[in-house]
Parts: C-alpha cells; structure tokens; sequence
C-alpha cells in the first residue's frame, strides 16, 4: 500500500490541480465525477484526471490517502479541496473560482 500512496503523493505534487475520479474528463463514468468535471472545464481549468477504475488499489488509495469515504476528490496545489458536493458549493458561491485565481491557475 505504501507504494499506491507514493504514487498518489507524486501525482499530486506533480499537478497543480487533480481530480480522482471514476473515468476520464473526457468519459466520466458517475455522474458526481462528470459534475465536479464540468465544473472545472467551465472555468477552464486545466486539470489532471486519475481515473480510479483501473485499480483497486488506487480507488481505496486515495480514501485512505485522504481519509475521505467518497469519489471523486479534488486536489489544488496539492491541497485537498473536497468531493462533488463541496466543490459544486464552492463554484455556486464563486468561492472555487477565487481559490483559482488565488493561486493563479486561471488564465
């Protein structure tokens, strides 16, 4: 397990903006991940998608990475943002669009 976790870590050092996911951006396989996809295409934000489906070791990875039940699962400059609802919430009240600016991932 400690192997799933170096790699989860990498990924995210590696990116500024993440989101585990079950799918691709371009094919999300449940509906709260093409929702927190959409979100994120909208503000043109560009992100790396980790699908979770090719392995069960990631897809319990990053539950246990982040102590976080449910998928998908946002990651901003190697912050943890949150899951579906918390990042819909958070672009609702624009909030997700200044965390975007805030750290200058907004072009």
């Amino acid at each position: 397990m400690d192997e799933v976790k170096s790699r989860i870590k990498t990924m995210i050092d590696e990116n500024s903006v993440v989101l585990f996911m079950k799918g691709t951006p371009d094919s999300p396989q449940c509906g709260f991940s093409m929702t927190v996809t959409n979100i994120l295409k909208h503000l043109q934000v560009k992100f790396q998608g980790v699908n979770v489906l090719e392995s069960n070791e990631m897809r319990q990875g990053i539950k246990d990475y982040t102590d976080w039940p449910t998928i998908p699962q946002l990651y901003v400059k190697g912050e943890f943002i949150g899951g579906c609802d918390i990042v819909k919430e958070m672009f609702e009240k624009g909030e997700l669009k200044k965390l975007f600016e805030s750290k200058s991932l907004l072009s």
